[in-house]
């Protein structure tokens, strides 16, 4: 099993910026792939972005060139910076693994969440 842990959601106003990092645990592994996704409130759950082992990244087309995702393999976490904050990117944000062992498009394990709020 792998542990997903979120933090650095909050409360911040339209321009702003926030790092989001995600702590992994248990058996995880340098070749998942991890992302992110959010959900606001009575809206379905959207993709944010995608990290491969390899450092492969993927965008959803609402944060590009706005939010960048890397991860640190020594200490199993990867990150979300977010820049340039819109209202409309207020929802909780869900760290995700991939472990390829499922289907393809199929998150196995996912984050608690972290709520980000952006005031305008």
């Amino acid at each position: 099993q792998v542990q997903l842990v979120e933090s650095g959601g909050g409360l911040v106003q339209a321009g702003g910026s926030l790092r989001l990092s995600c702590a992994a645990s248990g058996r995880t592994s340098s070749t998942y792939a991890m992302g992110w996704f959010r959900q606001a409130p009575g809206k379905e759950r959207e993709f944010v972005a995608r990290i491969k082992w390899t450092g492969d990244e993927t965008y959803g087309d609402s944060v590009k060139g706005r939010f960048t995702i890397s991860r640190h393999n020594a200490k199993n976490t990867v990150y979300l910076q977010m820049n340039s904050l819109k209202p409309e990117d207020t929802a909780v944000y869900y760290c995700v693994c991939d472990t390829g062992k499922s289907s393809p498009g199929v998150y196995d394990y996912w984050g608690q969440g972290t709520q980000v709020t952006v005031s305008s």
